[in-house]
């Protein structure tokens, strides 16, 4: 799946066009550099990734934006239980700070609904900011019953329905749900996966 988006710049700029693809293996050193660069080293221990921790994200729905060749944003969906309601939880959504003026985060966040969407998932969770994720359709309106495993700012947790009532009394933690991943273990100095 790869989509060419043009963006919006000035038709004098010299900036290249994006590409949003799926996520490939030869992605992941990137997308780990541009998120530790969006989120700081310490993002591993924010509450958002305990529903990613050892989880596969949702199948088709890892998206990379690509630009001259580099990863300059990154967006991913996991498989969750949302007060035993089926759901998908976004993030995190990140963009290479010097495009960020392109339109690659919008454009990163219409696909990866359009795509959820398209594959029959009834809603999509995320926290973050209100007032940008509201242009995409996300609201407080169904996840006040929500909880997440550790400290969140209530207001920042959003939903979006694909189908109507998906979350109409989703009540509770939010739990990840999604396929893990193979333990890793160490042999000799050299890292492999677990049979």
């Amino acid at each position: 799946m790869t989509a060419l988006r043009k963006t919006q710049v000035d038709p004098t700029s010299k900036a290249a066009p994006f590409a949003i693809r799926s996520e490939r293996a030869a992605d992941v050193a990137m997308r780990e550099v541009l998120l530790d660069a969006s989120f700081g080293e310490n993002r591993h221990g924010r509450t958002c990734q305990r529903l990613r921790d050892g989880r596969a994200p949702a199948a088709g729905l890892a998206l990379a934006a690509m630009r001259e060749g580099k990863l300059v944003g990154t967006v991913r969906l996991w498989h969750v239980s949302a007060g035993g309601r089926s759901a998908l939880v976004l993030g995190p959504l990140a963009v290479d700070p010097a495009c960020r003026e392109l339109g690659i985060g919008a454009a990163l966040m219409q696909q990866a609904l359009a795509a959820a969407r398209a594959r029959g998932h009834a809603a999509v969770i995320l926290l973050g900011d209100a007032p940008y994720y509201a242009r995409f359709g996300f609201s407080p309106e169904k996840t006040g019953e929500l909880s997440l495993p550790g400290p969140f700012e209530r207001d920042r947790l959003l939903a979006i329905e694909f189908q109507a009532g998906a979350l109409d009394g989703a009540a509770g933690m939010i739990v990840p749900t999604g396929a893990t991943l193979p333990k890793r273990r160490v042999v000799r100095g050299l890292e492999a996966r677990a049979a």
